[in-house]
Formats: structure tokens, sequence, C-alpha cells
């Protein structure tokens, strides 16, 4: 039997909120999305202004995040022509992000969900990602 440690509504919120903050503070709002360890949608936020066509890449961001236990750039980079995972962005249906703003999100080593961000440009969606983890670990 496994023990696993997955994100409540609690940290999903704290995570929305430091995102959030960054957002405001860089002045992009933002859709932000939060998953479990396995990808699956825990809270997702459309702050005003947030694009539309932001809101299944959030998500996106996200579940690769999590369910593949890798940040979205990492993927980015390992998936340009040439390198080992070229190609790897067409995997699940296209679900597979290869653009910054996805983290995972880590407790004691272990990935117990993910953030995804999209509206900004792929830095800023990674600065407001990595707000939310900050806020998260502070809190």
């Amino acid at each position: 039997m496994l023990t696993i440690k997955r994100l409540d509504s609690d940290d999903a919120r704290a995570l929305i909120a430091g995102a959030a903050a960054k957002a405001r503070e860089i002045g992009v709002p933002m859709c932000i999305a939060i998953t479990d360890e396995g990808g699956n949608l825990v809270a997702f936020e459309r702050m005003d202004g947030g694009k539309v066509t932001s809101i299944t890449i959030a998500i996106d961001k996200s579940y690769t995040a999590s369910a593949a236990k890798k940040a979205t750039h990492e993927y980015g980079a390992a998936s340009q022509p040439g390198k080992p995972a070229y190609g790897i962005g067409s995997a699940i249906g296209g679900r597979l992000m290869v653009v910054p703003g996805g983290l995972p999100v880590v407790v004691d080593g272990e990935v117990v969900g993910g953030i995804g961000v999209s509206s900004g440009t792929p830095d800023q969606d990674m600065e407001v990602a990595q707000g939310g983890l900050d806020a998260f670990a502070a809190g």
C-alpha cells in the first residue's frame, strides 16, 4: 500500500494567492491552475483580464509539471530538434506542455502537485508560477 502526499484545497488556494499577487505586481492578469500529484485539477483562477485561450494552457502546464514531475521549461529545452525528447510536445494528445510556466510543487522531496500559469510571456508565466511556489513555501 502507498501513502501519497497530495495538495488539498487550502494548499491550492495558497498557491493561487501567491501567484495572483505576483501577477498583480508585474501587471499581467493570469490564468492559474493547480493540480494534484497525478495531474488532476484541484483549483483554477482566471484573473480579470486573463486570456480565454490561456485557460487550457495553464491547466496543461500544471498537468505536465505534476504528472510528469518536471518543469515545462525543462521539457522545452529537451524537446528541440536533435535533443533527446524531440517531439514530446505532441505526446498525450498534445497535453504535454513545453513552454515555461509549469512548475512541480515539491514537499519533502516528493512532487505533491503542480502549478501552471499562462497569459503573459513565457518568462512572466514562469515568474508568476514561482511566486506561487514561494508563497506556498513561506506559508
